[in-house]
């Protein structure tokens, strides 16, 4: 029966705090119950599948078990990756991370200040050297704080009245499986996700559990528009995404904070070497060597090869991705692969579909370190443990943002060719569920993770697993977006490099109150109706586009502008092979308007982005109109 089922691999919880123990635990019975008449035979024939593989291969682990750590180790970890290893006392450490303080939200705040106080009170109990104080980083003590200091501190206001609303709310219906199937709702980046929980929890959650029966019952969420326009990951100049994660992480354990559940992350651990060049292989060697046959190469080839046979003829095939090939013959072709790739001579017109899926899926297991990475796999696993569906895409947004570049990148691929086996499902009978079932155990077990699931738990979170999967597919376009409120947290720190703040605050909540005087006066000088500002395009023309811009106008517009001067006035072009199309006139999908300098390295804008409004935002920028990277190069 599914209920005595073993399986090597480990699939982490996030253990829900007392307070909220309750209405959690209904919440995921619910949804397991919802999940009931969805077969899960194929999750577990690939674990049988898994299992197999190793055990005639008899593979060892590649990473070291997760120890547990000491009281206040988390702590400390938390506070490096959040760029405030200032606060622990670190001499070493970049001064300038501390300007990080200066964009966070109440909420982050909070988050911050909590994790402080649980480091200094454990280093406290060691009788090791005192943390630096908050106060003693951004101001001068005085005789009464030093007082105050021999006191255990107190707690902070917000967290202790999030803890007691959610000691209130225990007899709280906190279900909400699917709200609205079939219907739109609006998804909101412009406000921190912890912002809006903490609104929600004084108020109620309003939720409906519906039954989930395939792909097209779930709830359809609408990103709206602001004035500003929405930001992909990749929009963003690589200098700016290095600052994303970090606030991502930030407001996560915000996030985590006030619905009730402790953010568990496991330790990172060295990899071993290997001497194959292909399976087995860190993402970043693999990249790296990629790299150096074709440069800025994103996803590693191997991969790519793999999706693009599979896409050429496996999509029409029944059973794709579940039907698995011959053991013996996937080894062989793995060993040919290592041998023969690199130097073209695999022929992959000769290997059967059902073999290249069982090679995409060993692919991913084999990477040394799970590719949803060994220190956020249990945050993953957990996010079937948030009750309600919005508020678990709000978490996999911020744990999509926290992954490693090469990462990213990978399972951005990966999730794009499953959104096409399911498009296929007529051809190949594997819908959305059946995809995420086949998949799910290849994400989440890892052999350098063993562990026992806990008896009687095997099911609850292997369909918790499968449906995590089925987010990351459905919802991929929303969880590959940069919320605008983390956008105006890069805009924020990239201001803060050239101007410092004077603290002088006992708390880091209270260093938010100048911040806020701050962009309350930069709000009140942004309203001029109109502007006229000039558009570069160098690469293409020799003379820049003066535009005049009022309320109305879009970066479509000037893009529309652009094209009328260039094919009527004839102005100096550059290079005009490849550039002028269809009749003499310009696709404007052909160009792209990006923000350069100013409080942003470089920013791709949305085509609806109201320009008076960025403008406003930031007037020190440049504009500059290029050719979009994935049309052919005009050049």
């Amino acid at each position: 029966s599914l209920s005595t089922r073993h399986c090597p691999w480990k699939m982490n919880q996030l253990p829900p705090k007392s307070a909220v123990a309750s209405p959690v635990s209904e919440s995921t019975n619910s949804r397991v119950e919802a999940l009931d008449n969805l077969s899960m035979d194929s999750f577990w024939l690939e674990v049988e599948n898994i299992k197999q593989s190793a055990e005639a291969e008899q593979e060892e682990c590649s990473l070291a078990d997760v120890k547990t750590q000491e009281e206040g180790e988390a702590e400390a970890e938390w506070l490096q990756d959040a760029g405030l290893s200032e606060l622990l006392g670190d001499p070493a450490s970049d001064k300038d991370n501390l300007v990080l303080l200066s964009t966070l939200t109440r909420t982050q705040a909070a988050a911050v200040q909590r994790r402080l106080d649980t480091y200094s009170r454990s280093r406290r109990r060691k009788n090791r050297h005192p943390v630096r104080d908050v106060r003693d980083v951004f101001g001068v003590v005085g005789p009464e704080d030093t007082a105050a200091e021999k006191e255990e501190p107190s707690p902070d206001p917000l967290w202790h009245n999030l803890r007691t609303s959610n000691s209130q709310r225990k007899t709280q219906d906190y279900s909400c499986t699917v709200r609205n199937p079939g219907k739109e709702e609006v998804f909101n980046m412009d406000v921190a996700y912890s912002e809006q929980a903490a609104v929600l929890l004084k108020g109620s959650f309003l939720s409906e559990s519906r039954k989930l029966k395939d792909g097209n019952a779930l709830t359809r969420f609408k990103i709206p528009k602001g004035r500003l326009g929405v930001t992909r990951i990749g929009d963003l100049s690589a200098q700016d995404m290095k600052k994303i994660p970090t606030l991502a992480l930030i407001e996560l354990t915000a996030l985590c904070d006030i619905l009730g559940f402790e953010l568990k992350r496991n330790k990172t651990a060295k990899l071993k070497t290997t001497e194959k060049r292909l399976f087995g292989v860190p993402l970043n060697t693999l990249l790296e060597n990629d790299q150096k046959l074709l440069p800025n190469t994103k996803v590693p080839l191997l991969l790519q090869a793999l999706l693009s046979c599979l896409e050429k003829r496996g999509l029409e095939t029944e059973g794709i991705l579940r039907v698995s090939g011959s053991q013996t013959r996937i080894k062989s072709l793995e060993q040919k692969l290592e041998r023969d790739f690199y130097s073209g001579l695999f022929r992959w017109d000769e290997v059967h579909q059902n073999d290249v899926s069982g090679l995409l899926k060993r692919f991913i297991r084999e990477l040394p370190a799970p590719l949803l990475t060994a220190e956020y796999l249990p945050a993953f696993a957990a996010v079937q443990n948030i009750p309600d569906l919005k508020q678990r895409l709000q978490a996999l947004n911020l744990l999509i943002l926290i992954l490693p570049e090469p990462n990213r990148n990978t399972l951005k691929a990966l999730l794009e060719f499953l959104s096409k086996v399911v498009a296929r499902e007529n051809n190949n009978k594997m819908n959305l569920w059946n995809v995420s079932t086949v998949m799910a155990p290849n994400l989440f077990m890892h052999k350098g993770l063993p562990s026992k699931i806990p008896e009687g738990k095997e099911k609850q979170l292997a369909e918790g697993a499968a449906d995590v999967v089925r987010m990351m597919i459905h919802y991929q376009d929303l969880l590959w977006t940069v919320s605008s409120f983390l956008v105006a947290q890069v805009r924020k720190l990239n201001e803060s490099n050239s101007k410092r703040y004077q603290f002088c605050d006992k708390r880091i909540k209270n260093l938010l109150r100048k911040i806020h005087a701050d962009k309350d006066k930069v709000e009140k000088n942004q309203g001029e109706p109109s502007k006229i500002v000039k558009v570069h395009a160098s690469l293409l023309l020799k003379d820049s586009l003066e535009v005049h811009l009022n309320n109305a106008t879009r970066v479509a517009d000037v893009l529309r502008q652009f094209q009328k001067n260039l094919c009527q006035n004839g102005w100096n072009i550059v290079n005009t092979v490849n550039l002028l199309k269809c009749n003499n006139s310009m696709e404007c999908t052909n160009l792209l308007l990006y923000e350069v300098g100013g409080n942003i390295g470089e920013h791709c804008l949305d085509p609806d982005t109201y320009l008076l409004d960025l403008y406003h935002i930031n007037p020190h920028a440049e504009w500059i109109i290029k050719q979009n990277p994935s049309y052919p190069r005009m050049f």
